[in-house]
Order: C-alpha cells, then sequence, then structure tokens
C-alpha cells in the first residue's frame, strides 16, 4: 500500500516537471521571435524593362579566303633574266614580273619566218606555172595529167604556207611566254625562283598571287537559318560584320555574295560567303574572324539584360519585383540578343523590374532591396 502510494506520487511529480519544461520552452521561443523581428529584405540588383530596336544576327566563325588565287608559272623553258618585283609587293593587273632568256626563241621565229617566206615564193612560182599551163591545155598543147600535176603542187605549196604562218605564230607565241605578267591585280607572296634559275614549262610557281581587295570570308551557319536568309536576302543586301575573336569592334563590314547551292549532311550547315571591300586590308587571307550575319531588325522590342534571364527546369524564366518589393519567376519567351540586352516575346512588360543579380539568393515572395531605393532608370542596372 505504501509502494503504490509512493508510485504514484513520482508520476505526479514527473508529469509536473514536463509540463513546466515545455511552457518553459514556448516561452523562450516567443521571446526570441519577438526579438527577432521580421525577415531583413534581400540585397539584389535590379533593371528596367526597356523598349528598344534590336537586330536579329547570326553569329559564325569565318575564315578569310582571297577573291582570286594565281600560281605564276612559265610557259617555256628558258633561264631566269629579271625579276621586276619585290617580295610581298601589291601588284596591278598587267604589270610585268619576270623576264626569260629569250634568244632561242627569237630565233626560232626568225627560222619560221625564213619558211615562211620561201613557201610563199614556190606557191606563188606554182600558181603562175599552173595559170600558164591552163591557157595551153585549152589550146590542146600539153596534155591533162601535166596540167593536174601542177595544180597538185601549187595546192602542196598553198598549205605549206599555212604551216609556215602557224609555225610563225607560235614562235611568236613562245617568244612573248619570256615576258610574264600579273593576269590581276592582287599581293604576291615570296618569290620562289630568282635570276639565274633555269625554269622548266608549267612545272614549280614562280610566285603565287592572292587578291585581297575586296576578298572573301568563307562561314557556315546552321541549315535551320536558310528560310530567314532567302526570306531576308530577297528583299535585300543581307550586311555582314566581322570581328575579331577577341574584340567586339567592327573589323570590317560587307555583304553575303554566295550561298552554296545544297546542305552539308555531315554538320548540317550550308555554306556561305561574304565579300568585303578591304580597301584598308583589315582582312588577311588564311584569317579566322567573327562574323555576324544581320537577317532583320526587331522594331519596339522589350528588352532586359540578358543576366536577368535563368534558366530552369520550366524553361526560362526570369525574377520580376512587384511593386510591393516582393519578387515572382515568370516564365519568358525570348528572342535575339544584342549589346547585352535580351528580346523578350512573352512574360515581362515595359517598365517591370527585373533581377539582374542576386538571383542565387531569393525565392518567389521573397522581399528584396536595392542600393538606391529608388527604381533604376530604364535599360540601366542600379
Amino acid at each position: 500500500m505504501t509502494f503504490y502510494r509512493f508510485r504514484t506520487s513520482l508520476q505526479i511529480t514527473s508529469v509536473a516537471i514536463l509540463f513546466s519544461l515545455l511552457l518553459s520552452s514556448c516561452t523562450t521561443q516567443k521571446t526570441q521571435a519577438g526579438s527577432t523581428g521580421p525577415a531583413r529584405a534581400v540585397p539584389v540588383t535590379v533593371a528596367q524593362a526597356d523598349r528598344r530596336d534590336v537586330p536579329v544576327v547570326v553569329t559564325a566563325i569565318g575564315n578569310v579566303t582571297p577573291l582570286q588565287t594565281v600560281q605564276i608559272k612559265s610557259m617555256v623553258t628558258a633561264q631566269v633574266v629579271k625579276v621586276h618585283f619585290a617580295v610581298g609587293q601589291d601588284l596591278q593587273k598587267g604589270q610585268l614580273l619576270f623576264t626569260l632568256d629569250n634568244r632561242s626563241f627569237a630565233a626560232d621565229l626568225a627560222k619560221a619566218e625564213g619558211q615562211l617566206a620561201r613557201d610563199k615564193a614556190a606557191a606563188t612560182n606554182a600558181r603562175v606555172s599552173q595559170t600558164r599551163y591552163a591557157a595551153l591545155l585549152k589550146e590542146g598543147v600539153v596534155a591533162q595529167q601535166q596540167y593536174d600535176e601542177l595544180e597538185s603542187t601549187a595546192s602542196q605549196y598553198d598549205a605549206a604556207v599555212e604551216a609556215d604562218k602557224a609555225a610563225v605564230e607560235a614562235a611568236k607565241v613562245n617568244l612573248a611566254y619570256t615576258k610574264i605578267y600579273s593576269p590581276i591585280a592582287g599581293r604576291a607572296g615570296d618569290v620562289l625562283v630568282h635570276e639565274g634559275n633555269l625554269i622548266k614549262a608549267n612545272d614549280l610557281a614562280m610566285v603565287v598571287i592572292n587578291q585581297i581587295s575586296p576578298i572573301y570570308t568563307d562561314f557556315a551557319v546552321p541549315e535551320h537559318f536558310l528560310a530567314d536568309i532567302k526570306k531576308y536576302m530577297g528583299a535585300g543586301t543581307l550586311k555582314v560584320v566581322a570581328t575579331l575573336p577577341d574584340s567586339s569592334a567592327p573589323l570590317a563590314q560587307g555583304k553575303v555574295a554566295f550561298i552554296d547551292n545544297m546542305v552539308d549532311r555531315a554538320t548540317g550547315t550550308i555554306m556561305m560567303k561574304a565579300e568585303f571591300a578591304n580597301q584598308q586590308r583589315t582582312l588577311w587571307p588564311g584569317q579566322f574572324v567573327n562574323i555576324n550575319l544581320q537577317l532583320t531588325t526587331e522594331k519596339n522590342a522589350t528588352v532586359v539584360p540578358s543576366q536577368a534571364v535563368q534558366n530552369g527546369q520550366q524553361g526560362t524564366y526570369v525574377f520580376v519585383v512587384k511593386p510591393n518589393k516582393t519578387v515572382e519567376a515568370r516564365v519568358v519567351d525570348i528572342g535575339p540578343s544584342d549589346k547585352g540586352m535580351v528580346v523578350i516575346h512573352k512574360g515581362v512588360e515595359v517598365g517591370e523590374m527585373v533581377v539582374t543579380d542576386g538571383q542565387v539568393r531569393i525565392t518567389p515572395g521573397v522581399t528584396v532591396e536595392w542600393k538606391s531605393g529608388e527604381a533604376p532608370a530604364q535599360g540601366k542596372q542600379s
């Protein structure tokens, strides 16, 4: 009986102690909550959605190629007598490049001209004899066979004269080949032969000339741009801007000059050529440049800084700041970008503020603040 009372008393005491601890915990939590107060606003950087004209640009990597490349070779075998230009010199069309030893070719021409003169004299004599025998044949003095032989001989001499004329022309051509002129205007490369070298006909290149003004740039774009390229090219000339890989400053401006007639099945791209005037020689053959092909311009497009656009499981989104300075995540439909600004086709209106920095510290519904405490100017980050 005594043991039962002791056990009951112990249970009552334990319950009282537990209740006291719970009450103390709740009181402490309320005190702490009261001392903490409301959650602080998260500092972020914001910008206001703006409206502007944005060019629709396709970017690619291009390789600069000469408009024309010519390997100068000799058409005859002869010794180089004179080189008339310097390494890397700008050449004009028709400019004298090399002079070859022409003595043997001059002799061949003189020989051919002498043979022509001899055969011409023989042909003339044969025709005179033929005319004389034609009169005698009418009078019955000579036989028909004799006349026919003279006519055949005269025809042979006439043919020989024609062959001699051709030989003279060939000799003149070979003699002309001893002076080599530039077929295009361009820039000379290294001189590969020098005075005194013996050059064989159609053997090694003597110099390579590249036409670099104007100049081409080859580049490839994905095939899904082909329809737009054809559409806007039909409406006018497509402009192209070339820049260096480590710079955004325009290096040269040109136009689309060529679209290949088929898509590369292996890469799914189509090859194009842009032509640049290149009067300042800013582009050089073999150089790699960035190509910006402008298709059209989106007028009065809604734009936000590119830093505001985020990628998530639901797609592309931005954090929009409400008037009460809380944020909400909005899925957006983006368009082309230009100079750090992205076109928003759907999801953000002009004048709304979007978060451009500090997105990792916020979630939808969180209160935010920015340094100035005022709304930033349009299109500028605060």
